[in-house]
């Protein structure tokens, strides 16, 4: 990448510090924005305001960010989603990517809202009009400044889906495993593969070897490499 694409996108990261502070303090204490420069996925964060997940300058992107990056250039903005943080609260977010003059991704404005109380509300005044409906169920999202544990709690959650340890899996539900974490970016971080052999209790040869048959398995699946 050459110095004037560098410049340009640090120009754009610039001009978007204002905006974190701006829209966080117009909505107040229960919205958190959160700027990322995806060229260093570990230390992502470049500027924040408000305190909804606990990120801090300097931290790591989430999941969502992970996905994002996976995606590429292909990435779109993810708009008004719910999610659950692991400590319970309920978070209204979007996720808008950056481009630069090239239409190349490189970073995202995340705007992340507390809706907890307004849930709250929304059941208690359910439940006194008669309005019996239960809550859909929302899926848990790791954020933190760790890169670390976001890829353990990644891990984490497709062992539970797969319903068994690495040592009760078989071949084909160990490449599925492996495939399901590189299309959620997990293997852009750097030293994510040693990390995801060492939470396995496996080789990093082994864990190279089923990210390969992932690879390989997703290439045949869509006709080839993009």
């Amino acid at each position: 990448m050459d110095s004037g694409t560098n410049a340009e996108r640090d120009a754009i990261l610039a001009a978007l510090r204002p905006v974190v502070e701006g829209v966080a303090a117009t909505f107040g204490p229960v919205c958190e924005v959160v700027l990322h420069d995806y060229r260093n996925p570990e230390k992502s964060v470049v500027a924040v305001a408000g305190s909804v997940t606990g990120r801090a300058a300097g931290g790591a992107m989430s999941e969502i960010g992970l996905r994002v990056l996976a995606r590429g250039d292909e990435a779109a903005d993810e708009l008004n989603y719910i999610t659950r943080t692991r400590d319970g609260t309920l978070v209204k977010s979007s996720t808008m990517v950056l481009r630069d003059s090239t239409g190349a991704v490189f970073g995202a404005l995340c705007v992340n809202v507390d809706v907890s109380a307004v849930t709250q509300v929304h059941g208690l005044l359910g439940a006194l009009a008669g309005l019996g409906t239960a809550p859909a169920e929302l899926p848990t999202t790791t954020f933190g400044n760790d890169i670390d544990s976001v890829v353990d709690a990644l891990v984490d959650a497709h062992q539970s889906r797969q319903r068994g340890s690495w040592a009760e899996l078989g071949r084909a539900e160990r490449v599925e495993l492996f495939g399901g974490l590189d299309t959620r970016g997990v293997f852009a971080v750097r030293g994510a593969v040693e990390q995801v052999a060492a939470r396995l209790g496996i080789s990093r040869a082994s864990a190279y070897n089923y990210l390969s048959r992932a690879r390989a398995a997703h290439d045949t699946s869509t006709g080839g490499p993009a």
